[in-house]
């Protein structure tokens, strides 16, 4: 058979069976074109508006290490959207948070973690706190 044959009667078969099938037909229109209708109506309610280009602060992934990655999780938690290029994102650079909040807590643990005997500030406080003790004492 020929391919205009073949297509011929395929599109009479197609026909046929859609006459015989006249609500099956209607929603098979009907579905598409209510779909397409809500999307227009979407965008008529909802207009573009223009924005300008947006850069996000850097975050670091959990490969980078754990304190890295929990300032990035912390720092931007409200993910703000900025106009310019951030510190952050030349490459090569892990994190840009160095004057956080996190990262003096962090830097306070470690230093009071690896105290060393050697440090006199604690023996200087306690001198410090017992003058005060002897000048309280002798002023009441």
């Amino acid at each position: 058979m020929a391919f205009w044959t073949q297509l011929g009667l395929l599109l009479w078969k197609n026909f046929t069976y859609r006459r015989r099938q006249t609500f099956q037909l209607l929603i098979e229109i009907a579905w598409p074109l209510f779909i397409f209708f809500i999307l227009i109506s979407v965008r008529l309610s909802y207009p573009p508006y223009e924005q300008h280009e947006c850069h996000f602060p850097n975050k670091a992934m959990p490969s980078a290490g754990t304190l890295p990655w929990i300032q990035g999780i912390i720092c931007n938690a409200n993910n703000p959207c900025f106009r310019y290029p951030t510190p952050g994102e030349s490459p090569g650079i892990v994190g840009n948070f160095n004057a956080s909040i996190v990262s003096r807590l962090f830097s306070d643990a470690k230093r009071l973690l690896l105290y060393s005997q050697q440090d006199t500030s604690l023996k200087d406080v306690q001198k410090v706190l017992e003058k005060l003790r002897k000048l309280g004492n002798s002023s009441g």
